[in-house]
């Protein structure tokens, strides 16, 4: 991380405001080197305007599913820009998301229909 000049860099409260991500989830992010910060003379941390961008994808990549590691290895154009659907580099890594996520939701209907069996015994 090195010294720039502050010119248009963010802080992180500023960067949290943005993309309306709490600044303890920016720290985290930004300590396992999924966002590219700077310190300011004073130590702070300084963001480019890009991180607005990067911290909803990550945002958008948790909430489909992706753990941090799994967001980590892919590659900057699923980062850099906010709502990318896939870059050739993951679209195994997605399939193999969507095929936990349908073998999850199987096991789920499965037990829901065996509580429903045994409430309509139970009444």
């Amino acid at each position: 991380m090195s010294k720039q000049p502050r010119n248009d860099l963010m802080k992180i409260g500023e960067l949290a405001e943005a993309s309306g991500v709490s600044v303890r989830s920016i720290r985290h992010y930004d300590q396992h080197g999924m966002l590219a910060s700077s310190r300011s003379g004073n130590g702070y941390r300084a963001f480019q305007p890009v991180s607005v961008n990067q911290v909803k994808q990550i945002q958008r990549l948790i909430a489909a599913g992706f753990s941090l590691e799994e967001i980590r290895s892919f590659p900057e154009c699923m980062l850099l820009i906010e709502g990318a659907l896939a870059c050739p580099e993951i679209s195994e890594t997605q399939r193999k998301r969507l095929a936990i996520l349908d073998r999850q939701i199987e096991m789920l209907n499965k037990q829901r229909s065996r509580l429903r069996a045994m409430l309509v015994v139970s009444t």
